[in-house]
Order: structure tokens, then sequence, then C-alpha cells
């Protein structure tokens, strides 16, 4: 009898009997893909009959020692891995082709063998001389770093389980295959059959698994989203080509705070940690323009300060368009129709740009108050004054909710020279040498700023 065929989506992870274009489960086009099991298993008789082994429990309070991490010497990177590189780990690397991946993880080889630990570096994408050339180009060639360019897995692990290094870098994923496993490289079956070989790699010898990803048009990691779920930490390598800055992000941390960020800048010799990414994303506040607004906003364990720009005009075709750049459309067409039904300033029939200048993406809710502020200044052409930054989050009703962590982005605003800042009513601001006006709701702001509402 021939065995039946199992399909699932590899956005939701929803299971399908048979194969088709649109997955019922989450509405996704083109996700559904036939699964290849990884082995056979026992049968449901053979459930019934046969006991497995026993496994031993143990109380909460085991004797294990803490674990410790390895620390590089780049800041950043260690940061947003959670303190350093813990043993045993897999961590997953995703971000857009080009952006400087191999490179920050060629960087983060040399520095780990240099911090002590045995690295082996197995490139699936380039030859041997292609990374050679990158390290020497990055001034590397001399790095304690073991090179290999191996797509089989099978011929990986053998070589890993005889060498048994600290760390292992898998350049990319997405290329490499298991000969038991029938279908292409890059597939969803072989992706998630050799995730899960390597994190049982990692798990079982101590060494820790880095993972480079691909990502998709809509920025995510391709493959099955179960792989996000394998991994002990999920790292997002983000920044415009236009922009000389990179930001790596943790969204998934089993080890440390997620949403945590690292800043680099790319040169010509590598990428350069930022000690102060605060300074990095303001523009010259000397002569502030309409629209440009400073939001004091917290990325993981971090205030950061960054730069609101804002552009309204006058629609030539009659046809509003909204564009967006570092934050999310969605809340921005809400705060617009905010504005409109709760303070009367109405943005029909104009033209709305928003940017966060630098390239970084907001997520925060508290960039409400900001936002609506960079468009009113900039629909009423008036500059907001000097050295003031703005946060708190607006509800549909228009009043302003307040915000965590208001007290640590005051002193990260006063540790660059802002005097003033515009808050939520209820807000805790401490003893800071920031002063604050707090606001009740959105039409306080249109008062007393734009003589409106």
């Amino acid at each position: 009898m021939a065995k039946e065929a199992a399909f699932s989506c590899t956005s939701c992870g929803a299971v399908h009997t048979k194969w088709s274009g649109r997955c019922d489960a989450c509405g996704q086009w083109n996700t559904i893909a036939e699964d290849t099991a990884l082995s056979a298993g026992p049968g449901k008789a053979a459930l019934g009959t046969k006991r497995g082994r026993e496994i031993a429990l143990t109380d909460l309070g085991g004797p294990e020692a803490p674990v410790r991490r390895t620390v590089s010497r780049l800041g950043e990177l260690d940061r947003v891995l959670g303190g350093g590189l813990v043993p045993g780990s897999a961590v997953l690397v995703g971000g857009d082709p080009g952006i400087g991946k191999s490179t920050l993880l060629l960087q983060a080889a040399a520095l780990f063998g240099a911090a002590g630990l045995k690295v082996a570096y197995v490139s699936g994408e380039e030859a041997t001389a292609q990374v050679r050339m990158r390290a020497a180009r990055l001034g590397l060639s001399d790095a304690p770093v073991k090179l290999a360019a191996e797509t089989n897995l099978r011929n990986i692990l053998t070589t890993l389980e005889k060498e048994a290094p600290g760390l292992v870098i898998i350049d990319s994923i997405q290329t490499m295959w298991l000969d038991t496993v029938e279908s292409a490289p890059g597939s969803v079956s072989q992706v998630r059959a050799a995730v899960h070989e390597l994190v049982r790699f990692a798990k079982s010898r101590g060494s820790a698994v880095i993972l480079v990803g691909h990502v998709t048009k809509e920025g995510q990691i391709a493959g099955p989203r179960v792989v996000e779920h394998m991994v002990d930490t999920v790292l997002y390598f983000e920044g415009e080509r236009g922009h000389q800055y990179r930001i790596l992000r943790a969204v998934k941390n089993r080890f440390g705070p997620a949403d945590e960020i690292g800043v680099f800048e790319m040169t010509g010799d590598g990428l350069e940690e930022v000690a102060n990414p605060s300074a990095l994303f303001l523009g010259d506040r000397e002569s502030p323009a309409p629209g440009t607004v400073v939001f004091a906003g917290i990325e993981g364990t971090r205030p950061l300060l960054s730069e609101f720009q804002a552009l309204v005009s006058p629609a030539p075709a009659g046809q509003a368009r909204r564009s967006v750049v570092g934050w999310d459309g969605g809340r921005l067409a809400m705060i617009l129709a905010v504005l409109e039904a709760r303070c009367g300033i109405p943005f029909s029939g104009l033209d709305v740009y928003l940017n966060v200048a630098g390239g970084l993406r907001v997520t925060e809710p508290a960039a409400d108050l900001a936002v609506a502020a960079a468009l009113l200044s900039a629909r009423e052409d008036v500059a907001l004054p000097a050295r003031t930054v703005i946060f708190g989050e607006i509800s549909l009703s228009g009043a302003l909710r307040p915000v965590g962590q208001t007290e640590t982005r005051l002193k990260e605003a006063e540790k660059l020279g802002f005097d003033q800042a515009l808050v939520p009513e209820r807000s805790k601001t401490g003893d800071s040498g920031v002063r604050s006006r707090k606001l009740p709701d959105l039409a306080q702001l249109v008062g007393d700023m734009f003589g409106a509402g």
C-alpha cells in the first residue's frame, strides 16, 4: 500500500492532506509543500506493545554550574547575544542579500577564535578562495579559524565530530542537503532536516552553531517557520543599502532579552561597532526644520533617540498618497484618522510621507505622539522648539497613554543635550534635568504647539 503524502504550510505550519495553492489556515499563497519523513519510526502496533526507555527526572535546583559565556571584543554583538556566546546554543541569522551577514560572521569567527574557541567556518555558497579574499580585505588572514566549502551535511557532521570545534558557522542553511531526504537543497524538507541535525549536534556536543538563513521578499527567514522554533536565538541583520549603518536585532533569545539591537557601521575594513547610537541617528539639531521630531525610544534594554521626518504636500491628482519608511503604515493611518476625527485636522487631499532617519526601524507604540507632532509640524510648516524630545502612545479617543521606562528615556535625552520633553500626563518623569510638559490628550498638543484645535 502506497504511503499517503503529507503537506504543510511553510508560513503557519498547518498540515494538509493534499496540495493546494492557498493555505486555508493563514490565507498565504504558494506556501504549501510536501513533507518528507525523516525516518520510518514506530508503527501503531509497536507503540502499543513496546515500552519506551524510562528517563530520569531531576529537580529545578540541579547541581549544574552556571553557563559560562564566551565574550568577543565586539560589544554590540555580545549585547545582542545576551552577554556572549552560550556553549551548545543554536543561533539563526537572517538578512537581505548583500547586507553584510558573511562579513559580520567572519569577523565574529575571528574574534571568538581569538577568545579561545576552536572555530569552524563552513561555506556552502562560496569557495574557500572567495572567503580567503574577504578575510584578506578585512585583515583577518591570520585569524585562528578553520575553513571549509561543503554542502553535504553528512560529510560536515562527520568532520565536526572529529574536530570538536567550540563554534560552527554554516553559511548558509539553504545550501545544505541530506542524502536521506528526497528533495532538492533549499526545499522545506531539506532545510528542516538540516537544522534538526545541526541543532542536535550542538546540544549533544556542546558546540555553539550559527546558521545563516536567506530571507523572503517580505523580510522573513525563508523556509518553514518551525526552524525559528528549533533554534535558541533568531537575529535579523537590517539596514538600507544606501546607508552605511547596519542593525543586528534579536527577535528571539532564550539566553537574553529579545528586541535587543546592536548598531554597526559598514566601512572599507568591515563592520565597526557604534559606541553612541543615539547621536548616530540624530541629524543636525542646531536649526530644526518643520516636520522633524526627536523620539526617545527603547530598543531592548537600551534607550535610543531617533529622528522622525514628515512631509505633507497637496496631492496633485486628488489621490492622496501615504508613504512610510521605518515605521508601521497601518499605525500611520490610525494617527491620521485620530487627528481628523478628534482634533479636526484634515489630511484628505494631502500626500503624507514619513521617514525614520538613518535607516532605523521603530516598532514601539510610544512613537505615536512623536509621529503626530511631526505630521502637524509638516502640515503647518512650523518647527518645534530645539532640544525637545517627544514620546507617548495615542488611543483612538485621542487620549495619551504613558509608556514604560520614562526616566530612562529622559536621562538619555539629557545626556545628549535635550532640555524639554512632551510626554503623556500620567508619566513618571523622576528627577532628570529635562523639563517635562505633560499633555492629557492629543488636542492639547494641537492647541499648544500650533494654535489649532
